[in-house]
């Protein structure tokens, strides 16, 4: 079986020889089917999301090394997974509805995918574009032919489908008339104490939002890794901390985007900018504490490390006031190996972008 990584230069050395290149097959296919869809607004979001947000794919993708000589299967799952995420996103954020129900009969396509027997829906049943040619039918089969075959399934399921629920409570509450978002979303955190922990409703919200839990116990689990308490183990050395600093990153480095398109963005609500970064902060030690004792240890170490490096490398950091600053203390509190993901990201970015690939 193959071994999963233990230190970071293995890890990248198989990331961008390996993995990439198996990114990029996926996402080229996925590309393909998008522009066959006959509907003007579903083939402009579908492109847009895959455009705009292949790093997605590429990140989580570092989890198919869990799954040993699967990682293909693996590397198909989340990129299909991620992909029908960045899409329903788009479609929530950009496209022409404001819907409650709209946007959970979206989601139910990220429920069904994680579950092989439910039969496939009329995700767009609540909105008048429809026609997307079996886009996101194929997307959801793609996840749910993978799960198919996993003998440790319902081990791993009632995780998956909780770490489902809060990412789709997150999207429906978020995309609403812009004066119900906040009322939504803190009624919301009220009533999920029992998860919620030392957090702000606008953390536990980012929290929420994070797909990492998922890959990693699907990784797992083809892998041939689930034992009576690991998927547990996961989901809380992932929820809320893990995957809270992954999508705080992400919108952190949103901000002025966001600011110019109208969207909700967390970390705009944090009273000023020494709290977000002490929160930050508080995110990477809480993390650092929750991975410990994980099987693969070293890997979801290497994990939070790179999640650092690789938002805090992304050129957009130039755009926010102090990012240069942020940047600079978060690296210092994620590591020598935090610093090196970082210099790696963006000598990788660099290239990419050289050729035309950005």
């Amino acid at each position: 079986m193959t071994k999963v990584p233990k230190n970071a230069i293995t890890l990248l050395r198989i990331v961008f020889k390996r993995i990439f290149p198996m990114v990029d097959e996926e996402m080229e296919y996925w590309k393909r089917r998008a522009e066959q869809i006959p509907n003007e607004e579903l083939i402009e979001q579908a492109l847009a999301s895959i455009r705009l947000k292949r790093f997605h794919c590429q990140g989580g993708s570092v989890y198919a090394l869990l799954a040993g000589k699967r990682e293909k299967e693996a590397v198909r799952f989340i990129v299909a997974y991620q992909t029908i995420s960045d899409y329903l996103d788009n479609l929530c954020d950009r496209s022409t509805s404001l819907d409650p129900n709209d946007f959970r009969m979206l989601h139910e396509a990220m429920k069904d995918a994680l579950i092989p027997m439910n039969p496939l829906k009329n995700y767009y049943e609540m909105r008048d574009d429809q026609a997307d040619g079996g886009y996101l039918a194929e997307l959801v089969q793609t996840c749910q032919e993978t799960l198919s075959d996993l003998a440790c399934l319902e081990q791993i399921q009632d995780q998956l489908v909780k770490l489902q629920g809060l990412y789709a409570d997150l999207q429906v509450h978020k995309h609403v008339q812009v004066n119900e978002r906040i009322p939504r979303l803190t009624t919301w955190f009220e009533n999920n104490k029992d998860v919620n922990k030392n957090l702000t409703w606008y953390e536990f919200s980012a929290a929420s939002g994070s797909t990492l839990g998922i890959f990693c116990l699907v990784s797992y689990g083809l892998g041939g890794k689930i034992k009576p308490n690991t998927a547990q183990a996961i989901f809380d050395g992932y929820f809320p901390y893990m995957q809270g600093l992954h999508i705080l990153l992400d919108y952190y480095i949103d901000q002025q985007e966001d600011h110019d398109e109208g969207d909700l963005n967390f970390c705009s609500y944090y009273e000023n900018w020494n709290k977000m970064k002490e929160r930050f902060l508080y995110f990477i030690e809480q993390t650092k504490t929750d991975v410990r004792g994980l099987p693969d240890q070293k890997f979801h170490e290497m994990i939070h490390q790179g999640l650092i490096g690789l938002y805090l490398g992304d050129k957009k950091i130039k755009t926010i006031p102090y990012g240069e600053e942020m940047r600079k203390t978060l690296l210092q509190a994620g590591g020598v190996t935090a610093k090196m993901f970082n210099w790696n990201i963006r000598m990788y970015y660099k290239a990419e972008g050289k050729r035309g690939n950005m």
